[in-house]
């Protein structure tokens, strides 16, 4: 059978728990799925040290976006330099992916919508209008609206709009 392969699509190395990854973000997402398993076969094992029958990788869709979780190892570990921006109509939205993606992790990296997850995956949970606004802005407004948003954590869509007016 003949499927449709995404032209690029996000591969993620994790630390051996690439199972336990795909079954929180799927959890999370309502729009979700999970897609093929491949597992190590042996041939290798003297590089990687995995035995035969070991999930190796798992395919799954996050809100139509593909993804690849690896199985490897702490030899690649993530960084900020690279995230997931979640675009939120409502603050509803903001509260529930910043509470889930929040679980299990740490607090300290928590900063202006930005999260690391307990995986270590940093994610961007923001509300579709605070870009509106940074973009359609005046000066002074977007200067109010910015010396907000640096106080927080997790973004509410409030304050934000009392700064900005």
């Amino acid at each position: 059978m003949d499927r449709v392969i995404q032209k690029i699509t996000t591969n993620l190395w994790f630390d051996m728990n690439a199972e336990e990854a795909v079954e929180f973000y799927t959890s999370v997402f309502n729009n979700s799925k999970v897609g093929r398993v491949t597992y190590y076969s042996g041939v290798g094992n003297e590089s990687h040290n995995l035995n035969a029958g070991k999930v190796m990788t798992i395919e799954f869709q996050i809100e139509g976006q593909e993804f690849l979780a690896l199985n490897g190892s702490p030899a690649f570990p993530y960084t900020e330099a690279i995230s997931f921006i979640i675009n939120c109509e409502s603050q509803e939205e903001v509260d529930y992916y910043w509470d889930k993606l929040t679980q299990g992790s740490d607090v300290k990296t928590q900063m202006c919508g930005w999260l690391k997850d307990r995986f270590g995956i940093t994610w961007q949970v923001i509300p579709v209008e605070l870009s509106n606004m940074l973009i359609d802005g005046e000066a002074k407004k977007v200067e109010r609206l910015t010396n907000a948003l640096l106080k927080m954590k997790k973004l509410d869509l409030n304050e934000l709009r009392s700064a900005y007016e």
